[in-house]
């Protein structure tokens, strides 16, 4: 895998566009959040979508999208392998979740969010739309579990980590029956968990905040969200792994077409991200525990509030954002 640096013209890296990405996911936000809690999920994904399409394509890179929303035959924008950016500036892979937590978003639920990743050209891994077993940790815990552990080594190796008594460790899962074995493991060590609806990015971002209250998170999710999550535990210090699950045949042969030729191998965090020079930035849609959500206030104001972060210097920025919408071309 070739990794690009650049045009020749700028030695800085993605350190300049670390807070210009701030203004596309605040943007996806705002339109989002417009749909929160009208039960039209599909609305609100469009929404934040094509707002997020289109500050991007009034950003300085040479982007291209290699986790989006679908192959373009699925998906009308925001595509794999959709150019995006003026063509100017840094050659980067670009991952984008325009809308984590669409259901969550239509209920008016908490911890929905708007994600964007970016690395140097060729240094995310371009995964296919299949499931994905995940372990996420923050900081205290990096290096402490993997993959191939039992749940009760992983749970067990977070309490010791981050200083707690195993009956403290809070583990995250989505809701799902293929989770009832792992979720019957954490309960039976005296491991407290926490089951979610949707959304597996938000709470892993969590696990790197102390106070969040969020230790771990397991199971099997997207492998795209993975990638995504990836990018932003490696800038805020935290521990993910990834191991991709093909269901057939098709699958098998879709990741050798991406170039995956060992499919089933466990992908550490520097396998997924091959490059210290990653950035991303999250913004809350409604609020939750590592974020606040949209406020639309008076005289047409909204408040956002976003996390960004650098893995190279490993700087982590929490960023209020008070939006004239009036003045804003996408609102």
């Amino acid at each position: 895998m070739t990794i690009e640096t650049g045009a020749g013209k700028n030695t800085s890296g993605l350190r300049t566009l670390t807070l210009e990405i701030a203004r596309v996911t605040e943007a996806a936000a705002i339109a989002a959040s417009r749909w929160m809690g009208k039960g039209d999920k599909w609305s609100a994904d469009n929404a934040a979508t094509q707002v997020m399409r289109s500050v991007l394509a009034r950003m300085d890179v040479r982007g291209t999208v290699v986790i989006g929303e679908g192959e373009m035959d699925e998906a009308p924008m925001l595509y794999i392998g959709e150019q995006v950016g003026t063509g100017l500036g840094e050659a980067v892979d670009i991952a984008v979740d325009p809308l984590e937590g669409t259901n969550i978003l239509a209920k008016g639920s908490s911890d929905s969010i708007t994600i964007l990743a970016m690395a140097p050209r060729g240094a995310l891994l371009h995964a296919p739309d299949m499931y994905m077993d995940k372990i996420a940790v923050g900081p205290k815990a990096k290096g402490k579990v993997h993959l191939d552990a039992s749940v009760k080594e992983n749970v067990t190796a977070v309490a010791r980590a981050v200083g707690k008594p195993v009956e403290d460790v809070v583990v995250v899962l989505l809701d799902r029956p293929r989770h009832d074995d792992i979720v019957e493991q954490i309960r039976s060590i005296g491991a407290r968990v926490k089951l979610i609806t949707d959304g597996d990015v938000s709470p892993s971002l969590s696990t790197c905040e102390e106070d969040s209250g969020i230790d771990m998170v397991l199971g099997r999710g997207g492998a795209p969200e993975g990638v995504i999550t990836a990018v932003a535990m490696k800038c805020m210090g935290g521990d993910f792994q990834g191991r991709l699950v093909p269901q057939n045949d098709e699958e098998i042969a879709r990741c050798a077409s991406m170039g995956l030729t060992q499919p089933l191998k466990t992908l550490l965090l520097d396998d997924i991200v091959q490059s210290d020079d990653a950035i991303f930035s999250a913004t809350g849609v409604t609020g939750g525990e590592l974020l606040r959500g949209v406020r639309f206030l008076a005289h047409d104001v909204a408040v956002t509030h976003s996390v960004v972060g650098r893995a190279l210097n490993g700087t982590v920025r929490h960023v209020t954002g008070r939006h004239h919408l009036s003045r804003k071309p996408y609102s």
